[in-house]
């Protein structure tokens, strides 16, 4: 039997205290090897706890519980700006990995935006995450830039700009 996945829009706030709890495992869990555990620490903090989510939420972003057979396993956060959709975070635990959900993300997000009129999604992406830059460009997003940022706390992010056109609806 094939697993159902589900992916909705996070409308209040416990479930968003889910998704900032998956959150903090999987940065502990994929980014601890690439940029040290006090940096996770850090941007888990900054950028993924259950507060910055919400004042996110506040902002403008959506957040979207991705669910696999009814359990919470991933979420994405975007925001749109200036005709193009902001993918800020697309993330999966690793049991969820490997089965073809961040294309089924993705195929929802391409809709996102042709429902929005929007004509490309962009992101940023660690230099340094080989298997996600890798995923990405298998989904030909097209690297535009690079930069580093300067996040507070002695902490930069290192990252490529990548982006990827999505055709108007027919």
């Amino acid at each position: 039997m094939e697993e159902k996945v589900t992916i909705t829009l996070v409308k209040d706030d416990a479930q968003l205290q889910e998704v900032a709890k998956l959150a903090e495992q999987i940065w502990h869990q994929h980014f601890t090897p690439i940029i040290g555990e006090k940096q996770v620490n850090y941007m888990v903090e900054k950028f993924q706890s259950y507060p910055a989510l919400k004042s996110q939420i506040a902002d403008g972003y959506e957040y979207y519980a991705v669910c696999l057979d009814g359990k919470l396993v991933g979420y994405t956060g975007v925001h749109a700006e200036d005709g193009a959709l902001f993918l800020s975070k697309l993330y999966l635990e690793k049991s969820a990995r490997g089965k073809g959900i961040s294309s089924q993300m993705l195929a929802f997000l391409e809709d996102l935006c042709r429902k929005q009129g929007l004509s490309k999604i962009w992101l940023t992406c660690n230099k340094y995450n080989e298997n996600s830059l890798k995923v990405y460009r298998h989904w030909n997003f097209q690297t535009t830039d690079s930069v580093e940022t300067d996040i507070g706390g002695g902490f930069i992010m290192d990252d490529y700009i990548m982006e990827r056109s999505v055709a108007p609806q027919a």
